[in-house]
């Protein structure tokens, strides 16, 4: 039995001690892999997981040199009207939830105003401070489409073709426009994909998608989120934790969690929001007896 297979089997016990309501489960632990399923294997929304997506679609851009994380976003769309202050948000403070512009989430966003980022530039900000919000990611991404055009087909063509994903759904607002911060809908080995891209900071095979600067700030340029230890730390996309691993967190218990000490990625789908983190931290003491372990990565 492979590594992989060790951190799968642990894992599962530790899914059904807790009732966790998975649907699948993908582990990658340095070359092998492991998976299970709960249910039937069929494309989920990754809510939140597609902020991380939405990252990298950034850092590609950023690649060709046709955006730059620290750029006003008020540079991108010229057109909008800019509250007070919110000439100085840059598309980084957009996806690092900071740019302190506040818009409450809410389940009919996308349909609420007539046009989402200009509702949301529109706002005043008293300056930087944390905020989690979907309508930040989703401005960033109509900022980046000003450069890139359509963002489903370029982070289809660009990130999701070269790794072996096709035809993916990305939800629409009635504008046409990606959601951004949610609304994509993959499989948990296809989830597992971006992971394994995350590893290995941005290269394919030898061949860069993603510039490994960006993939590192998605896990190393970290802001004070709040106090609860689960959600203290935030960067681009990526949660600090659980202890030294971080992750990618989507609603319903939608989990990418990394560990570079271990070599090891592990992806869970689910619907169950209350135990996600317990399992979160679950897979955090599994990782920790792999790296531990004499036979361990």
């Amino acid at each position: 039995m492979n590594t992989a297979e060790l951190v799968r089997d642990a894992v599962v016990a530790e899914v059904e001690r807790t009732g966790f309501r998975a649907h699948g489960l993908h582990v990658l632990v340095g070359d092998d892999t492991a998976e299970h399923q709960w249910s039937a294997d069929v494309r989920r929304d990754v809510h939140s997981v597609a902020k991380g997506v939405a990252v990298l679609a950034v850092g590609v851009a950023v690649g060709d040199g046709v955006v730059a994380l620290d750029q006003p976003v008020g540079a991108l769309l010229p057109d909008v009207r800019l509250g007070p202050g919110v000439q100085d948000v840059t598309l980084r403070h957009l996806l690092t939830m900071t740019s302190g512009i506040d818009m409450p989430w809410s389940p009919t966003q996308a349909t609420d105003w007539p046009d989402l980022a200009r509702e949301f530039l529109g706002r005043p900000t008293p300056g930087r401070r944390f905020q989690y919000a979907n309508a930040s990611t989703y401005t960033a991404v109509r900022a980046l489409a000003e450069r890139v055009g359509d963002v489903g087909a370029f982070v289809q063509d660009r990130l999701f073709t070269p790794l072996g994903i096709a035809d993916v759904v990305w939800d629409r607002d009635p504008l046409g426009h990606v959601v951004a911060g949610g609304g994509l809908w993959l499989r948990t080995a296809e989830v597992a994909r971006i992971g394994r891209l995350l590893r290995d900071r941005g290269t394919l095979d030898g061949r860069p998608l993603v510039p490994a600067a960006i993939v590192d700030a998605m896990h190393g340029d970290w802001v004070t989120a709040g106090s609860s230890p689960a959600y203290d730390r935030y960067a681009l996309a990526g949660w600090g934790g659980p202890g030294r691993l971080w992750r990618l967190h989507g609603a319903y218990g939608q989990l990418v969690v990394l560990d570079p000490l271990a070599d090891a990625v592990v992806t869970l789908t689910a619907d169950d929001h209350e135990r996600a983190d317990t399992v979160a931290a679950a897979v955090a003491r599994v990782l920790a007896d792999v790296a531990s372990s004499p036979s361990g990565r």
